[in-house]
């Protein structure tokens, strides 16, 4: 391929780099714009692989990056999807306590969503929980009226396709990896692309595409594996819509739930091990690179350290179908092993900082003339419009875009 030029490269098809696509074309319909992406199709890792939960905003911190991001852009995602006739459904969910001390808990969750916006949230008793999930048992439970679930790879292609609506000349390259940074350049596995300005998205290739731009990074990504079962035929009655376990604030996991898709199929799970391999979805996966990668960074070891019992506790769930389902009954006590059967699995980025400390929010920082998105954990899908938003506010500073 002889080589191109774009004003503006975003490096990373996944649903932020998309939604930064879109609304980067929305706000400049003349920019010439080129999204690179290393896999046949778009959405293809974190993006395709989630739980498919348009988040409300309930468990961040009040005031930071990702409670603000979170509740703009669930009302962005809604309305996107109500236009645009992308599958969805805001039907609620619960988050269920099963002891007094996660009751306790609720009330604090409560206070912590009101903070952020969220309106309608209950805590409701025994008859109200079986009345929304009839095979739930709980002691009490918050019900959360303004969590939904959505297509999010369907999503990420109506964002892709409405680009180059607006301007024909923009173009999203797939198959196309990012081999080496030069200035002005990126050097790829389809020739040279030349821009001014580049916007890495780069999700579990975050830190490595920033260390290609010369930056000094404080932090690691490291990979976190999670599994999913799911409920066979005969047992999808069990659950209406979502149900959560209170979430253990200690951890940046929200624990095994239960979700309905959008397909109708009812996931169960994620749980969370450490991957030997980036994009290691099988058990067994292994990358030498990646796990010598991981297992240099001083972070990793305190992470595993601090949290070696709750390690060890995930890592046999991963290969045990029963203690998989132990956890699940905690919810659904109906459930037997006949009910599940083994589903996907997805590979989380995580950002660690050297004292082995989870990085839990947003992070977008300006390097010359480019812009990394350097973590975007989870809700990044559900606020990928209002984190959209923040990049081009922060790329028309930087780089000086004239509309």
């Amino acid at each position: 391929m002889k080589n191109l030029r774009f004003d503006i490269s975003i490096v990373g098809g996944g649903i932020v780099g998309i939604a930064t696509a879109y609304k980067l074309q929305l706000s400049f319909p003349s920019l010439n714009i080129i999204v690179l992406e290393k896999e046949k199709e778009l959405s293809f890792h974190q993006t395709g692989r989630n739980s498919g939960v348009i988040h409300s905003g309930l468990y961040y911190t009040p005031g930071s990056f990702r409670a603000k991001n979170c509740v703009d852009g669930r009302k962005q995602l809604v309305d996107f999807a109500k236009k645009y006739s992308v599958k969805h459904d805001i039907c609620g969910k619960i988050v269920l306590a099963t002891t007094k001390e996660e009751e306790e808990k609720l009330y604090d969750l409560k206070k912590r969503g009101e903070k952020n916006g969220l309106i309608g949230l209950e805590i409701i008793g025994r008859d109200r929980i079986k009345a929304i999930e009839p095979f739930a048992e709980g002691i009490a439970a918050l019900y959360v009226p303004e969590s939904g679930i959505i297509d999010y790879r369907e999503v990420t292609n109506k964002l892709a396709e409405l680009i180059t609506e607006i301007n024909p000349k923009s173009k999203i390259l797939n198959l196309c990896e990012v081999l080496d940074l030069k200035e002005e350049s990126l050097i790829t596995s389809k020739g040279v692309i030349s821009s001014s300005h580049s916007i890495f998205c780069g999700g579990l290739f975050s830190d490595r595409l920033a260390k290609k731009d010369k930056m000094k990074l404080n932090m690691k990504i490291i990979g976190f594996r999670g599994d999913y079962y799911e409920l066979e035929d005969h047992a999808k009655n069990k659950i209406n819509n979502l149900i959560y376990p209170v979430p253990n604030p200690e951890f940046p996991f929200l624990g095994v739930h239960f979700t309905r898709m959008t397909d109708g199929s009812i996931e169960c799970g994620p749980n969370a091990v450490f991957t030997f391999k980036r994009e290691g979805y099988g058990k067994t996966d292994f990358s030498f690179k990646d796990t010598l990668d991981a297992l240099t960074f001083s972070g990793t070891w305190k992470l595993f350290i601090n949290h070696w019992k709750f390690g060890w506790k995930e890592y046999r769930r991963s290969f045990s179908k029963r203690l998989f389902l132990k956890e699940l009954n905690k919810m659904l006590p109906s459930l037997k092993m006949s009910d599940i059967k083994v589903g996907r699995s997805g590979v989380r980025a995580m950002a660690l900082g050297f004292d082995g400390e989870v990085i839990d929010d947003f992070k977008i920082v300006k390097n010359q003339n480019n812009i990394h998105v350097l973590n975007a954990p989870s809700p990044a899908a559900t606020a990928c419009l209002s984190i959209a938003d923040e990049i081009v506010r922060n790329a028309t500073e930087s780089f000086d875009l004239k509309s």
